[in-house]
């Protein structure tokens, strides 16, 4: 499997390059030039590799949630990668390549990324015996003080953790080393990728969406007062 993995939804850029069971991955932290990060990223990977986006199988990333503008740019950037190449396209979400990170060494994860404005998204993933994870709660938006978890313990990760703290108090979280400041990364969007486009989960980059669970980008001061 030769697949391309993308992201830069919850702000850093990464970029990964998965050669069979190899995967070569590249970051930089958070700035303004997403679409030109992207693509320098995934130049300096397939010149590496000695291989063009033709030789690939596909192309996988981040659909969100996450910034508006950091998962627009990754969505953009996929589809006009994918189509210059002819290559189908994978989407995982980055929540879920969150939970990878602690799968499958914990029966139980719980994702969190700072959605700003006092929010956060969340969802709750669980070990699979035949896929990499198992959705226990779909990816969603809400109050701090209103997250609700499935029956069970879960470790945490992601920095909304960070963000709020009072969420380990609140549902007993088990905490890795540096789990509340983790963010997505390119190497299990990737992974997770490999497996769907394995499975037939490839599709034409022009079906391609976005995973946007809020409408507004801001709230008005009235708003916030009333939050």
């Amino acid at each position: 499997m030769r697949l391309l993995a993308l992201d830069a939804a919850a702000g850093r850029c990464s970029v990964a390059l998965m050669l069979d069971a190899a995967v070569n991955e590249r970051s930089v932290e958070p700035g303004k030039a997403h679409t030109e990060d992207l693509l320098r990223l995934t130049g300096e990977l397939l010149a590496e590799a000695g291989i063009g986006l033709a030789d690939l199988d596909g192309i996988a990333c981040s659909i969100g949630p996450g910034a508006f503008t950091g998962v627009r740019v990754t969505v953009s950037v996929a589809q006009g990668l994918a189509f210059g190449s002819e290559r189908p396209v994978v989407a995982v979400n980055t929540l879920e390549a969150l939970a990878l990170q602690l799968l499958p060494g914990q029966e139980r994860v719980f994702a969190c990324l700072d959605a700003r404005m006092g929010e956060v998204y969340v969802a709750c993933f669980g070990r699979d015996q035949e896929a990499p994870l198992r959705v226990l709660s779909e990816p969603g938006l809400s109050l701090p003080q209103d997250v609700k978890l499935p029956a069970g313990r879960f470790a945490g990760i992601g920095q909304g953790i960070s963000a709020y703290p009072e969420l380990v108090r609140a549902h007993d979280l088990v905490m890795l080393p540096g789990a509340e400041s983790a963010m997505p990364r390119a190497r299990e969007i990737a992974q997770l990728g490999a497996v769907r486009l394995g499975a037939g989960g490839g599709m034409n980059p022009k079906d391609l969406e976005p995973l946007y669970l809020r409408d507004k980008v801001a709230y008005t001061s009235a708003e916030r007062a009333g939050r």
